[in-house]
């Protein structure tokens, strides 16, 4: 007589490949879609007529800023920030606000006022790190004008600021 193999199915190697396929594509769907869920992307603006408004408003004070031919010089060394100014210096004294924005990252955002010593020197100390690619504006407090400009820091040398 013939033997006829008698094993049960999951003794089998075929049956688990054909469960473990459509198995395997739930796991990773399931972890898809958590990761998904939960993962903020701080990239996206929601509001693209409100975001070109503010675009348009920040051109006419850089334009301001032309007009009023400010020329300053930007030193960032351990989080001492010193800021010069050459030529368009206000002649209020009041304080100075800078904002550094990181350009991938919102939650790195921060900003300071620097105020003026006896030298002239608008001043002003942080405790963020700074390392990295910022895209950085000053302005007045009242943000008649405005000069911004990309940067890589830490650096050795003064940053020329002209709008």
């Amino acid at each position: 007589m013939e033997k006829t193999d008698t094993k049960p199915w999951y003794k089998y190697f075929w049956p688990w490949f054909l469960i473990a396929v459509p198995l395997s594509s739930f796991i990773m769907a399931y972890f898809l879609v958590t990761f998904a869920a939960n993962t903020e992307d701080s990239l996206v603006v929601d509001d693209y007529y409100k975001e070109g408004k503010a675009i348009n408003a920040s051109m006419a004070k850089v334009e301001e800023a032309r007009r009023l031919r400010i020329m300053t010089d930007l030193s960032v060394n351990e989080g001492q920030i010193a800021l010069e100014f050459h030529s368009g210096i206000p002649s209020t004294g009041n304080a100075l606000k800078l904002n550094f924005y990181h350009v991938t990252l919102q939650e790195k955002d921060f900003s300071l006022l620097l105020t003026r010593d006896a030298k002239g020197i608008y001043r002003g100390f942080t405790e963020q790190d700074t390392t990295g690619k910022w895209r950085v504006s000053l302005t007045p407090v009242d943000e008649s004008w405005k000069v911004q400009q990309e940067m890589t820091l830490p650096r050795d040398n003064k940053i020329r600021f002209i709008p």
